[in-house]
């Protein structure tokens, strides 16, 4: 996901976003541990998702406050 399409995304969108994102890392570590998983790139992909989405939530949180 481009940090572009995230910064488009309002608030409430983004915390959506990233729940459905946590929860799919949960699973994706569940099937890394069991052996099952076939792409180890997208836990790394996932991950960076969700750091840009806390840093722009972030952002966001600084620029209400002033």
């Amino acid at each position: 996901m481009k940090t572009s399409e995230i910064r488009d995304m309002d608030a409430d969108e983004l915390v959506r976003k990233q729940a459905e994102l946590k929860d799919q890392l949960f699973k994706l570590r569940f099937q890394h541990e069991l052996g099952q998983l076939e792409n180890f790139a997208k836990l790394s992909m996932i991950r960076r998702d969700i750091a840009r989405i806390e840093t722009i939530l972030q952002e966001m949180r600084r620029k209400a406050k002033a």
